[in-house]
């Protein structure tokens, strides 16, 4: 090998080792959830929504979707925990002061904690309270409480026992709610998210189930609806009369009509020929043998 004009092989050019699995970059990653609608993957402008696993959408973007569940491909896996807009809640955030220029990139950080001044950009966890919609950052509100906003023996959002409740007032805007039950993380990491929707699932299974009364179709409702205002009108033991379920308005429209319909058929007749008055006969009338072909000629018999 060589000296010929050709290349002499290394070893890594003939054993070919197995790539490194590529990782994703946690920088981009964070700019994506704390800057971006989770839905419509826009940049996340007011008002802006939470849900019960701390997700951030752009409410516009929520009520699309409610309305048209095929509007996002991918709606099914990034909320389709939402059934309405009971399950999300209006977030009250604090804007950064000045505010960024409206041509600023969409990752630059336009939210504060009104308690730490700390920027709300994936460097320091947030919260936000169930109750009011305040958000906070974590440290924040945990100095204030004078302790861990989540007690530890209660999940984010999991209804606690009698003994495990207590009310504390919002900082920002006094209102009550549980430390242990209206406080959810923003944007909270994998195993936070697990633990926050199995709380949510155990909360929906204790809702009480609402009864909904199947509607029967076309004419049987009808006939049963209106068999029953019969039987609730006419006393016992005496049969109801025809009209006794209709309303009384439209059984007074429809008399007044039968009768003009029957002025207007009398003036009709009076101003027949006998020629004419000859074709029609009353009901209670003797049939007639001849036909309206016969009638008024002379029929000769052999």
């Amino acid at each position: 090998m060589g000296n010929d004009g050709g290349s002499i092989p290394d070893r890594r050019d003939l054993v070919k080792s197995k790539k490194k699995a590529e990782q994703a970059d946690k920088a981009n990653q964070t700019r994506a959830v704390w800057f971006f609608c989770a839905l419509s993957k826009r940049p996340l402008q007011e008002p802006i929504v939470s849900c019960a696993l701390g997700k951030l959408y752009n409410k516009d973007a929520i009520i699309e979707h409610l309305l048209d569940k095929t509007a996002y491909g991918d709606a099914a896996k990034i909320c389709g925990h939402i059934r309405s807009l009971k399950d999300i809640k209006v977030l009250k955030l604090t804007q950064i002061s000045p505010p960024p220029p409206p041509d600023s990139s969409a990752d630059v950080a336009k939210f504060v904690c009104p308690l730490t001044f700390k920027e709300m950009n994936g460097g320091q966890p947030f919260v936000y309270i169930l109750t009011c919609g305040c958000v906070f950052s974590q440290s924040g509100l945990r100095t204030v409480l004078g302790s861990s906003p989540s007690n530890g023996n209660t999940a984010p959002g999991e209804s606690p026992t009698a003994a495990d409740e207590q009310l504390e007032v919002c900082p920002q805007c006094a209102t009550k709610f549980s430390r242990s039950s209206d406080i959810f993380v923003i944007n909270p990491p994998l195993e936070e998210e697990e633990r926050m929707y199995a709380a949510m699932e155990l909360r929906r299974s204790l809702e009480p189930v609402k009864k909904s009364k199947k509607r029967k179709a076309g004419a049987d409702a009808v006939a049963d609806e209106v068999g029953t205002k019969k039987k609730k009108a006419s006393p016992e033991g005496h049969s109801p009369s025809p009209a006794s379920g209709l309303n009384p308005k439209i059984s007074a429209a429809s008399r007044s009509l039968a009768q003009s319909l029957a002025v207007e058929e009398a003036k009709r007749k009076a101003g027949m020929s006998d020629a004419v008055k000859s074709l029609y006969r009353d009901k209670n009338d003797a049939p007639r043998k001849e036909t309206f072909m016969t009638m008024g000629t002379f029929t000769r018999y052999a």
